[in-house]
C-alpha cells in the first residue's frame, strides 16, 4: 500500500468537502446537546433552528462530518465523499418525500430538513464534478 500525498494547495472541491465535513461535525455535536441520547430513533419538538433533530439524526450528522473531514484530505477523496453526499442526501430527500409527518419517520424529519437534503445532494454533484486546478491560483 503506498501513502498518497496530501501535501500541497488544496482544490476547491476538497475545501468544500473539508467545509461540509466540519459543519455537519459540529450540527451533529451541537444536536446532542439540545436532544441528549434519550427517544432516540422518536418524534421529538426538538429543533436546531428550524431542523427537526432527534439522536439518530445527529449520529448521521456526525458519521457524514467525519467522512468529509477524512475524505476531503485528497483530491479523489472529496470527489468521492462529494458522490456520498449526492447518492446519500438524494436518499433522505427521497425519504423524506414520504416520511415528513408519518409515524414510522425514524429520522423525524420536517419540510425544512427535506430542503437542505435536496441542497446537499446537490452540493455534492458539485463537490464530485467541479474541475480542480492542479496550481496554487485561488
Amino acid at each position: 500500500m503506498t501513502a498518497r500525498n496530501t501535501t500541497g494547495p488544496r482544490t476547491l472541491p476538497q475545501t468544500i468537502a473539508l467545509a461540509f465535513g466540519a459543519i455537519y461535525l459540529l450540527v451533529g455535536i451541537v444536536g446532542f446537546f439540545i436532544t441528549g441520547f434519550d427517544n432516540f430513533f422518536g418524534h421529538t419538538d426538538e429543533t436546531l433552528l428550524v431542523f427537526d433533530i432527534n439522536p439518530a439524526h445527529n449520529v448521521v450528522h456526525i458519521l457524514i462530518g467525519v467522512a468529509g473531514l477524512l475524505l476531503a484530505r485528497t483530491l479523489e477523496g472529496a470527489r468521492t465523499y462529494g458522490w456520498l453526499l449526492a447518492a446519500g442526501y438524494g436518499a433522505a430527500f427521497l425519504y423524506g418525500l414520504f416520511a415528513v409527518g408519518a409515524d414510522w419517520d425514524f429520522l423525524n424529519l420536517n419540510w425544512a430538513d427535506n430542503i437542505l437534503h435536496l441542497a446537499t445532494a446537490i452540493v455534492g454533484v458539485v463537490i464530485a464534478k467541479m474541475p480542480a486546478r492542479s496550481d496554487s491560483r485561488v
